[in-house]
């Protein structure tokens, strides 16, 4: 069976500044606390050169062993914290996924 990712894209947020101070403490090591992953990856989005929004602000990625594994992980406390502190952070708007890796070049 393939591995598992949950992505978590991070629209533009109303205050970039509001969003920057409480992500590190509140996302990424709470991201870091939820169990199971095997690896971890957090990405910001270039800024576009002609200064207008761009289609995402960051992105946080938690790959798994398949997705039981992924399902079982976002249903423990450190996943409870991390999400809700997602929605209320994510004042932009926020979108989750779960996929299915398909080519892996670890």
């Amino acid at each position: 069976m393939a591995e598992t990712k949950i992505t978590v894209i991070y629209d533009n947020p109303t205050d970039p500044e509001a969003f920057e101070s409480a992500y590190p403490a509140e996302q990424l090591d709470a991201a870091r606390s939820i169990p199971g992953h095997l690896r971890f990856e957090a990405s910001k989005v270039w800024p576009k050169e002609d200064g207008s929004p761009t289609p995402a602000y960051r992105a946080l990625d938690l790959y798994y062993p398949d997705y039981a594994a992924a399902s079982a992980a976002v249903a423990t406390p450190q996943a409870a914290a991390f999400f809700e502190a997602m929605q209320r952070l994510s004042t932009g708007g926020v979108r989750v996924l779960f996929s299915d890796i398909e080519i892996s070049q670890h």
